[in-house]
């Protein structure tokens, strides 16, 4: 093990150099992950403390076989430093487990799931086992004290150096091997901590070693992801090694998420920069940007109506011509929206690389995706192949390094889109932790980006968010008067979108922010926001919503909703669920949200209402034929729910 001091860690970023006689290792070759168990257990004695990628980079099979040596020997002690433990869903009721289990097998496969994750999931960890994430997979471990201890809260810039100062004895992840040369190698969806990490070591002479274990699905890309074999202390090539790797479902896009969408597409500026997150919201980006590029008529419409008599947002400049130069994509993560980007002929800027010498359209960091978006990676042309560039996530997220002013050219009209959960009407934001400290997820790269946004003239950063959620079957605003925790702090306050307009915070006044945060936010909940900020003195007494956003309310967006519903499809890139799961995801989400009285409402009307129009639906459930008074009742609630969901 080995301990960097402060003034080391402190240095700028290193150019990756690799220097075999700073490895020290021979590469040991393995033909099955039972070798590499023993080697990685036998780096230290008592204590070992391995790092491991986040998200898809994770060898399960590699991690298990070091977490059940642990389990049996539980005089030694175990640490993992790693982030987002991907798991399939896990059902928590009975209704939840009829229909995920299914689809879970289908989807995910039946192969080896992460014990440790698992473990952290049902809350009995072994104790001489410990997990320190930077990044949860969202509401993973809310009341799991363990996890919540254990967490490191760091941006993910600094993740390399909070790891490395723990003291790490190995890293060990998924590589893929170049089909035209066998002894070169790519990091893949994982360069982002990797290279970092190596770095700091070898800056100091340390011989730190890294286990690789190659995966035969996983797609080989490249840039700074490729590496020869002596980066590697050991490789795993197991030819009989079969794993699935784990793939997101395409998800589903709602009406407002598509507002928010159109709303933010505005803001993208033709032969500009973009980064975009994960999730609904950005789905509803991409699905609206590939609109304004390919059916600018019907875009401009939709835009009409939305824009209505609502004023313009003030100090932003719209954009609603299709791309003719195109865009330059700088993300830490790559998804599925670059793929379609991409495919749609918006994703085609080129700049050029001052440390790779090469065009590059798309530079990433990691990616995670959907099982088409993994195929389309597979079988890139040798063009897009070439301007795709996988690298360390500090040359993403941030501007330093050897060439800043060229990474300041490079990205010109940045738009730096990212979702939060909820914002103060100072322009606080919340994306990570609840009220009570619990994390949902993480810090992440979300403060790297609107942090660069404010240090590059001409770009924005834009936060997205739902004005309102349902909690306990109440709705609930997001936007708040404050809030104990933070993410993002409100100095650093930019554009915010909500499915009812714009806001643009930055270098307006306090005042000036609260009214322009109201001005979005939904009108149920803006008077005790205007009673609350008025009583600390800091927002006007003379202060009154315009007509405009007195209108803020669901009711009022419906007609928008109906008039365009052929241009807000619910799932815009297509879906993995079968027609019949995605009338029982309707129906078991409108029970999910609805209260105590709204279930019993659905459980008299599914009662007498003819169960045999939604037999499919009740065989998908293993509810027909109903064998017990429990499934008789369930039956009549689920008939109930479709019923509702076919009105």
């Amino acid at each position: 093990m080995h301990d960097l001091q402060l003034e080391d860690l402190a240095r700028p970023r290193l150019t990756l150099k690799l220097n075999p006689s700073l490895e020290g290792f021979k590469v040991r070759h393995f033909t099955s992950i039972a070798e590499a168990v023993q080697a990685v257990c036998a780096t230290t004695n008592d204590r070992l403390r391995i790092a491991a990628p986040l998200g898809l980079g994770k060898p399960v099979e590699l991690l298990n076989g070091i977490y059940e040596n642990f389990v049996v020997n539980p005089e030694r002690q175990l640490e993992i430093y790693t982030a987002l433990s991907l798991v399939p869903p896990k059902a928590s009721s009975d209704v939840e487990r009829r229909f995920l289990d299914p689809f879970v097998d289908r989807h995910f496969g039946t192969g080896p799931r992460l014990l440790y994750a698992e473990a952290m999931r049902a809350g009995n960890l072994p104790s001489n086992i410990r997990v320190h994430e930077f990044y949860f997979q969202a509401g993973q471990y809310l009341q799991r004290g363990e996890a919540q201890r254990s967490y490191l809260s760091v941006n993910y810039t600094h993740a390399a150096r909070a790891i490395s100062d723990r003291g790490i004895d190995c890293v060990v992840q998924i590589v893929s091997r170049n089909p035209a040369n066998p002894s070169e190698y790519s990091l893949s969806c994982n360069p982002d901590v990797t290279l970092d990490i190596a770095d700091l070591h070898r800056e100091r002479g340390i011989n730190l070693p890294i286990f690789a274990v190659v995966h035969p699905e996983l797609p080989f890309t490249g840039g700074d992801a490729i590496v020869p074999e002596t980066f590697f202390a050991g490789i795993v090539d197991d030819p009989l090694f079969k794993s699935e790797l784990f793939s997101l479902p395409r998800g589903q896009v709602d009406s407002a998420d598509h507002v928010i969408g159109y709303y933010a597409s505005e803001l993208i500026e033709d032969d500009g920069t973009l980064q975009i997150g994960i999730g609904s919201l950005s789905d509803a980006l991409v699905h609206a940007a590939i609109a304004r590029h390919r059916q600018n008529e019907n875009y401009l419409q939709v835009l009409e109506d939305l824009h209505r008599d609502r004023p313009l947002p003030a100090l932003v400049k719209l954009h609603r011509k299709p791309f003719k130069v195109g865009l330059y994509g700088t993300s830490e993560m790559i998804m599925d929206g670059f793929m379609h980007l991409r495919e749609a002929g918006i994703l085609t800027r080129s700049i050029f690389d001052e440390d790779e010498k090469k065009l590059r359209y798309l530079h990433g960091a990691f990616f995670l995706g959907s099982k088409p978006f993994y195929q389309w990676l597979r079988n890139l042309s040798p063009e897009d192949r070439d301007g795709f560039s996988m690298t360390r996530v500090s040359k993403v997220n941030d501007l330093y390094g050897d060439h800043q002013l060229a990474l300041r050219r490079q990205r010109k009209n940045a738009r730096f889109f990212n979702t939060c959960m909820k914002m103060s009407v100072l322009g606080g934001v919340v994306s990570d932790t609840l009220d009570s400290g619990e994390v949902v997820s993480g810090v992440g790269g979300q403060y790297n980006f609107v942090a660069m946004s404010h240090e590059l003239w001409d770009s924005l950063s834009v936060l997205m968010l739902r004005s309102t959620r349902m909690s306990g079957g109440k709705r609930a605003s997001n936007i708040v008067l404050s809030q104990p925790n933070e993410t993002i702090p409100r100095h650093l306050r930019d554009v915010v979108i909500t499915e009812y307009g714009v806001a643009k915070l930055r270098g307006r006044t306090d005042d000036e922010t609260i009214q322009a945060m109201i001005e979005i936010s939904d009108v149920e909940f803006q008077e005790d926001l205007i009673v609350g900020a008025q009583k600390t003195g800091k927002l006007s007494s003379k202060y009154r919503p315009s007509a405009a956003a007195k209108r803020n309310s669901p009711d009022d967006l419906k007609s928008i909703y109906r008039k365009h519903s052929k241009h807000f499809p619910e799932y815009p890139f297509g879906s993995d669920f079968t027609d019949v799961e995605l009338r029982l995801i309707k129906a078991l989400g409108s029970l999910r949200s609805s209260s105590t009285l709204g279930k019993l409402k659905f459980l008299a009307s599914g009662a007498t209402t003819s169960k045999a129009p939604y037999q499919s639906e009740l065989e998908r459930m293993s509810l027909w034929p109903a064998k017990s008074m429990k499934e008789k009742l369930l039956q009549s609630i689920i008939t109930g729910g479709l019923a509702s969901s076919d009105l």
